[in-house]
């Protein structure tokens, strides 16, 4: 389903899903969805538990395939080359389109060490040039004043909005171009849900960023355009205020006003 509403064209698409389905087996999560996700912009994608939110994201740069049997129709297009194609470098796309989950993952490191891990992976050694990464990827993640002085010290001991902004950092000094997040503050409390939030206005300057959320309010909040998904299916996509104020669909205004979901 595409959903028009005179939005197309007016920005710059970094990713584009053309009539994409998406299947763990033979089952199928997402139902041929076409959608647009837009370079330097938010892009919320909500709906119901199970709707295949997550999913779609993890599309974006592959991650469901780390341990599921999955099959993909149609095309995810990254600057128009399709992510699928035989002779995409999954290596170099998970690097170029980051993600950051639900819950904070840090590893059992120190905060130095958490940072400089992709670019290690990556063949980045000189001292001078990891210690570069760190200070941008914390500034850049509104952690560095907070942690500056205990690089050394482990990640654990982090407030769990701490590890969440660690995490962020951890994706971003691999240099990405896309962020993909899934719920990141579900699990966090509302100061450090605000911090999260501030974070990725700024953010949105230098990244394209899609964001799963079952929180209509941080939707509404933090996001330029919003996506509807509902049994899989892109019931409704447009710039968020339209979505919010004036939806298309019934189904959309029921969801969003909280008669189901």
């Amino acid at each position: 389903m595409q959903v028009e509403k005179g939005i197309r064209g007016l920005q710059k698409a970094k990713i584009k899903l053309e009539e994409m389905a998406f299947y763990y087996g033979d089952y199928k999560v997402i139902d041929n969805v076409s959608m647009e996700f837009c370079e330097c912009k938010v892009t919320a994608i909500i709906g119901p538990s199970g709707c295949g939110k997550s999913t779609l994201i993890k599309s974006i740069n592959r991650i469901s395939e780390i341990t599921n049997d999955v099959r993909v129709e149609g095309k995810v297009l990254l600057d128009n080359k399709n992510v699928y194609d035989l002779d995409v470098d999954l290596v170099d796309l998970r690097r170029r389109v980051g993600m950051v989950f639900q819950r904070p993952n840090p590893f059992p490191k120190s905060i130095y060490d958490n940072v400089v891990f992709g670019p290690r992976l990556y063949g980045v050694s000189n001292k001078k040039r990891l210690d570069e990464i760190v200070e941008y990827s914390l500034s850049k993640s509104a952690l560095w004043n907070e942690v500056k002085d205990r690089l050394n010290q482990s990640a654990i001991g982090l407030s769990g909005g701490q590890q969440q902004r660690l995490c962020i950092a951890r994706a971003l000094a691999v240099d990405p171009e896309v962020l993909l997040m899934d719920e990141p503050c579900s699990a966090l409390d509302p100061t450090a849900t605000a911090r999260i939030e501030e974070l990725i206005e700024d953010l949105k300057k230098y990244y394209t960023i899609a964001i799963v959320t079952h929180n209509m309010q941080q939707a509404a909040r933090i996001s330029d355009y919003t996506g509807f998904l509902l049994n899989g299916q892109l019931i409704e996509y447009n710039i968020t205020t339209d979505i919010f104020t004036n939806p298309d669909k019934k189904v959309t205004e029921d969801y969003i006003t909280g008669r189901f979901g």
